[in-house]
């Protein structure tokens, strides 16, 4: 891992405070087909791969499962701990999965919720089929900007904001439509470690005012790198141009795509 990347996945931590009100949830569908793919029973073990503040786990432990959380930040473990106290089946370890070392028995799940991307790729699938019991689960899933047609313009009129401040997007980034999110399903494939991938999109919208959209901004790694000047400037136009619509609001379109593999017997592994 580079040492851009490994300082970038590290910055979560300074947001703790704001994660788990500002970033969104996903749907009660993710996790119900979730749990039937990959043929969960109330009690089963679960291994959450970089947990933030518990925002996937929550749904998860009502669920009535056990669940073992593996977060870096130690500021986020902590905001974990604190919002999943009431569940007694969930554990929140502070360590690097690529070096935790496991827990006494494997699991029937290992997933990530938007983390995943984060994890070493020389090891993460590796580390993944290790600690899973023999035909058990890896499940996978982000959450991203989807852009449905006929949506807010919003988010294209502040590109120029964004270009003014050396932050424009990347060339060939695009505005990804719903369901047209990229999944990992080649990826877990290459890995020769599963197998049976089974991938679904789920897309929704939420609105936000100037200030909440401004928290969901300072939980994602890039602005939470900016310089301050950066921030100062997009943030104030932000302000400004949401101040002029009657509403006050903008509307974002979320979607996440799930994937959900089973993991492959290789007699001398």
């Amino acid at each position: 891992m580079t040492q851009d990347r490994e300082q970038l996945r590290t910055t979560f931590d300074s947001a703790a405070q704001l994660y788990h009100r500002a970033r969104p949830d996903y749907p009660d569908d993710l996790y119900d087909e979730l749990v039937r793919l990959a043929g969960l029973r109330s009690g089963d073990r679960l291994l959450e791969v970089g947990c933030a503040t518990g925002k996937a786990t929550i749904p998860l432990a009502r669920r009535g499962f056990a669940i073992t959380c593996v977060e870096l930040g130690p500021e986020l473990a902590a905001e974990a701990r604190s919002n999943l106290a009431g569940f007694g089946d969930v554990e929140v370890v502070n360590a690097p999965f690529e070096t935790w070392p496991g827990g006494p028995e494997p699991f029937d799940l290992v997933f990530a919720a938007t983390a995943w991307h984060w994890i070493d790729p020389a090891v993460k699938y590796r580390r993944a089929w290790e600690v899973l019991r023999p035909g058990g689960h890896l499940a996978l899933w982000e959450a991203g900007h989807v852009f449905p047609a006929g949506g807010d313009p919003f988010f294209r009129e502040i590109q120029d904001v964004y270009d003014e401040i050396g932050e424009g997007q990347p060339p060939g980034q695009g505005q990804p439509e719903p369901g047209q999110l990229a999944d990992s399903k080649q990826d877990i494939l290459a890995s020769g470690l599963f197998e049976d991938v089974v991938v679904q999109h789920y897309d929704w919208e939420v609105s936000y005012d100037a200030e909440g959209y401004i928290r969901l901004l300072n939980t994602f790694s890039g602005h939470i790198a900016m310089e301050p000047w950066q921030r100062d400037r997009l943030y104030g136009e932000i302000r400004a141009r949401l101040a002029q619509r009657p509403d006050g609001l903008l509307h974002r379109g979320w979607g996440a795509v799930l994937n959900v593999a089973r993991r492959r017997s290789l007699g001398q592994r």
